[in-house]
């Protein structure tokens, strides 16, 4: 079966790969060409994947038979509904559907509306002077989003004290003033982790459980970024997570899939919940309505089902099982120097892949084009893969001095240290576990 493949990132390189293991025929079209998505695909095209009409003009090209949709920003742009108004079925969420992601008002209303579990209270603003009023008659530390999508760099949490909502008074006033609106929500302290499920609508299928390392910089500091990595454990856990947990934050997304097909928009394809770890429970803190990146680049290379099959059956309606090995995966982002801020670009990167493979370890490539030269944003993705995280680990850690160039990363991502601080913040607030090997 000839599939089209949307996006160039790691995220996408992942998915490809998955892809071709399992039978397909694969086709991509990015703004950049993806070193080994050229390898892998019979057939590139070039363009921007917000230009729908070129991405179909592509497909129709191509004569592909199903497209899967890798990044967020072509699903808010319909591209799932024009694709199948043109008898291409799609693996990713209706443009309606996508709203979980790219309208967080909306999706904050819809869980409230339909008492999701796992919601937190919000507010809508579009008036500076009630949202300053409301902030001081809530009480409490807050958290500050824009509406729409991010990139996963707009959200701005303002520190853990009271006094601390006067910047949020003023970034919530820079975005009414930017976009017209802002979103306000309560503030959740914790550790997040990341959910994944398949769903065709109805059946909702669960993938291994990940941690992004969202900040920039080593012991968490420095600004929000896409992600500098991420690591799983093989029992599919974390080892902050209990049972309990997990399956409470399964029924937040399976609750959401059933609501969606109830009031008409079902949702096909893949929905990641970003969750919070409370001292209550599971809290989510957004929907994301295709795979993470890296979290996909965590879970893919563990899948023993074809992803065919998986695509095919979501797009049918009749999706079956994924079974993934009981492994555990550490992912490293190497990104280009100054990023996110002042990234340096058109650089060009030395990778020993042999070498690399050698090490034992994966290659997954983003930012970064066919001539190995950065493109300003996370670059090229090492991962390892092992029976126990600390193997794992030292494997991803071990591969990264064959690759030179003006990059840096994070050495603590799925360090034994940095996640018993996890297990430790968790305890600190009060919540008695004994901790999941991992």
């Amino acid at each position: 079966m000839r599939i089209l493949l949307v996006g160039g990132g790691g995220r996408e390189h992942a998915i490809g790969e998955a892809l071709v293991r399992g039978g397909a025929e694969l086709y991509v079209v990015s703004k950049h060409k993806n070193p080994s998505l050229v390898r892998l695909a019979k057939g590139y095209g070039l363009a921007k994947e917000t230009d729908v009409g070129k991405v179909l003009e592509y497909a129709e090209k191509f004569g592909v038979d199903m497209a899967f949709i890798g990044p967020e920003a072509p699903l808010e742009r319909g591209i799932v509904d024009i694709f199948e108004e043109n008898g291409i079925p799609a693996v990713g969420p209706s443009r309606e559907a996508a709203k979980l992601e790219t309208d967080k008002a909306f999706a904050r209303a819809f869980m409230e509306r339909n008492e999701i579990p796992g919601r937190k209270v919000f507010r809508v603003f579009t008036d500076v002077s009630e949202m300053r009023s409301w902030i001081d008659d809530f009480g409490k530390p807050v958290v500050v989003k824009p509406i729409g999508l991010t990139g996963g760099k707009g959200v701005k949490v303002v520190g853990y004290q009271l006094r601390d909502n006067e910047g949020a008074k003023a970034y919530a006033e820079e975005l009414i003033r930017r976009d017209g609106k802002v979103l306000i929500e309560e503030r959740t302290d914790g550790v997040e982790f990341t959910f994944q499920v398949f769903s065709d609508g109805k059946r909702v299928i669960p993938m291994p459980l990940a941690q992004d390392y969202p900040h920039a910089y080593e012991n968490d500091e420095g600004p929000i970024t896409g992600g500098m990595g991420s690591y799983s454990c093989s029992n599919h856990l974390l080892p902050f997570v209990t049972r309990e947990d997990y399956e409470r934050a399964l029924e937040t997304l399976k609750a959401t899939i059933e609501v969606m097909r109830k009031e008409g928009t079902p949702y096909r394809g893949i929905l990641y919940g970003q969750f919070m770890l409370s001292r209550d429970g599971p809290v989510l803190i957004e929907y994301n309505a295709r795979f993470g990146d890296p979290e996909a680049i965590n879970v893919l290379p563990l899948l023993k089902t074809s992803l065919l099959e998986i695509a095919e059956g979501i797009v049918d309606g009749n999706l079956g099982k994924a079974e993934f090995e009981e492994k555990a995966t550490v992912v490293k982002y190497l990104a280009p120097k100054g990023y996110p801020g002042n990234p340096v670009k058109g650089v060009r990167v030395e990778v020993d892949e042999k070498a690399v493979e050698e090490a034992g370890a994966r290659l997954y490539y983003a930012s970064i084009d066919e001539n190995f030269n950065l493109l300003g944003s996370r670059a090229i993705a090492v991962v390892g893969i092992s029976e126990s995280l600390e193997e794992a680990e030292g494997i991803a850690e071990s591969a990264i001095p064959h690759i030179r160039g003006e990059l840096f990363y994070r050495r603590d991502v799925g360090t034994k240290k940095s996640v018993e601080k996890r297990i430790e913040l968790m305890k600190e607030l009060g919540r008695e576990f004994e901790p999941n090997p991992c």
